[in-house]
This record gives C-alpha cells, sequence and structure tokens, in this order.
C-alpha cells in the first residue's frame, strides 16, 4: 500500500511533466484567443489593435462558412462508414490462417505509416490521372471515356485518399478485438448450427462495440483537421474546401493572423461538440 509520503514523491516526480504538457497545450490556444479578437497584420504594420468580434463575424458571415463545416462534416462521416465497414471485413480475414499472413498484415497496415501528403501524390498521379493514371487504363480498357477524378468526382477522389490512409489503423484496432474474442463462444454457436452470419451478427459484432466506438473517437478528431490530401490535390476548388483549408485561405488572402485564429476558435467548437457528443456514445459501449 502507498504512504502518503510515496503519494507525495510521485506527484512531486510527475509535476513538472504535468505542466510541461499543460503550457503546450494552454499557451497556443491562449494566442490563438488574444489574436482573434485583434487585427494582427504581420506583412502590413503587425498588430493594429483591438477589434472585439469583428473576426468572428466576418469569418461566420462568409459565405463559404456553413459550405465548409458541412463539407467536413460529409467527409468525416464517409471515411469512418468507409473505414469501419472495411476494417471490420479485413479484420476478419486477416484472423483466418492462411500462408504468409505476417507479410500480408504488414502490407495492409503499411499504408497508415505514408505521410499524408505523399499519399496524395501517390493517387493523384499514379491513380487519378485523367491521362496516364491506372484508373484512365482501366476505363480506356472497358471502353469507357475516362474521367477527370480531382474535378469531375472531387469529393470521391478526397474520401478514397484520406479512406485508403486510415483503413489500416481502423483494420489494426478492429482485428486485435477480434482477436481478444474467446474462441469457444464461436465453437459452441457452430456445434449448435448457427449459420456464420448469425456469429457474426449476435456474436463478433457485439464484442467488437467498443473497438468501433474507439475507431470512430480517435479518426473523427484527426479527421476534422484533414488539409494536406485538400491542398495537394484540390486546393479546396470544386466543393472539397474544409473548415480547415477555409481558414488557411483567409489567412493567406488578408494576411491577417488574426481572422485565422477566429476560425481556429470556432473549428475548436466544431471539434469539442463532436468530441463531447461521441464520447457519450464511447463511454455508453465501454460501461458495457
Amino acid at each position: 500500500m502507498a504512504t502518503q509520503h510515496s503519494r507525495t514523491a510521485a506527484r512531486l516526480m510527475l509535476a513538472p511533466a504535468v505542466i510541461l504538457l499543460l503550457g503546450w497545450m494552454l499557451v497556443p490556444l491562449t494566442m490563438t484567443l488574444l489574436f482573434s479578437f485583434k487585427q494582427y497584420l504581420p506583412m502590413r504594420g503587425g498588430d493594429l489593435g483591438w477589434v472585439g468580434f469583428d473576426n468572428y463575424i466576418r469569418f461566420v458571415g462568409s459565405s463559404a462558412f456553413w459550405p465548409s463545416v458541412v463539407t467536413t462534416l460529409v467527409i468525416v462521416g464517409s471515411v469512418l462508414v468507409i473505414t469501419i465497414v472495411l476494417g471490420v471485413l479485413l479484420a476478419l480475414l486477416l484472423d483466418q490462417p492462411m500462408w504468409g499472413q505476417g507479410v500480408v498484415r504488414i502490407l495492409v497496415i503499411a499504408p497508415f505509416f505514408v505521410m499524408p501528403t505523399v499519399s496524395a501524390l501517390v493517387w493523384k498521379n499514379m491513380f487519378m490521372d485523367p491521362v496516364n493514371g491506372l484508373f484512365a487504363h482501366l476505363w480506356k480498357f472497358f471502353g469507357a471515356t475516362p474521367i477527370s477524378w480531382l474535378s469531375e468526382a472531387s469529393m470521391t477522389s478526397i474520401i478514397m485518399i484520406v479512406s485508403w490512409q486510415w483503413l489500416p489503423f481502423a483494420t489494426l484496432i478492429l482485428l486485435t478485438a477480434i482477436q481478444s474474442l474467446d474462441s469457444e463462444q464461436l465453437e459452441a454457436a457452430e456445434m449448435d448450427g448457427a449459420p456464420p452470419l448469425s456469429r457474426f451478427g449476435h456474436i463478433i459484432l457485439p464484442h467488437l462495440g467498443r473497438a468501433i466506438a474507439i475507431v470512430v473517437l480517435i479518426q473523427t478528431i484527426f479527421l476534422l483537421g484533414v488539409f494536406a490530401e485538400i491542398f495537394v490535390t484540390t486546393q479546396g476548388s470544386f466543393g472539397t474546401r474544409t473548415l480547415t483549408y477555409l481558414i488557411f485561405q483567409r489567412v493567406l488572402e488578408s494576411q491577417n493572423v488574426g481572422l485565422g485564429s477566429a476560425g481556429g476558435v470556432y473549428a475548436i467548437i466544431l471539434a469539442n461538440i463532436l468530441a463531447i457528443f461521441l464520447m457519450r456514445i464511447v463511454g455508453k459501449n465501454l460501461d458495457r
């Protein structure tokens, strides 16, 4: 049993790390809040004084604000559905005994370690190029006219690229959950004559509830900040401008850090709303 002295010593040893972590988070957040109430133009005179809520009004009053929020939510929702559905299927497949199972698992997980910029460039030039891309050659092989993916199917393209990058993460978490399932339950259900779909629906899927909730929570946090894939491919055109990309454009156009900071605060608010909503869902699954 820990004594009062040992607990005090533990707190003192943890204190520097806690203080550093709080500073790492609070200092940028505080500076963002301060700049959001100022007209700060680094390239044109620097700090021009306080403007109150003018930056917030200008940002939310922009005609591009709500479409960017909708685009962000569509991308997040679509990627979550794709990665979870395909992740479950891949996890079930990888759990089966096969030749070269270790190599196959490494190949499936490998895309997660590719930088977003690199993966976007690969998809843009190797797969989606309307002249020399792999998809263009497949279209020609079947007698169809190749399409310009990044202009004619821009949202689909972004969702495909981001899903490809995050699918290994979902697969890894779900595979770990499947491997923790007691095989005796499945064997008993099989001996009782339960078909594969029934075993999946009544045993495997409920067991994956916690893992799916964790995947949804973690991926949502990161997907709200999708930027590199859009910057490399469409640069926010053709209806692919997310809230993060809109903030980048507004800062670049106006050279006003205060306006961008106000957009950043809106992004934080959106992230917290989704986080609170998802935490309730995750909490329910973890309490089961």
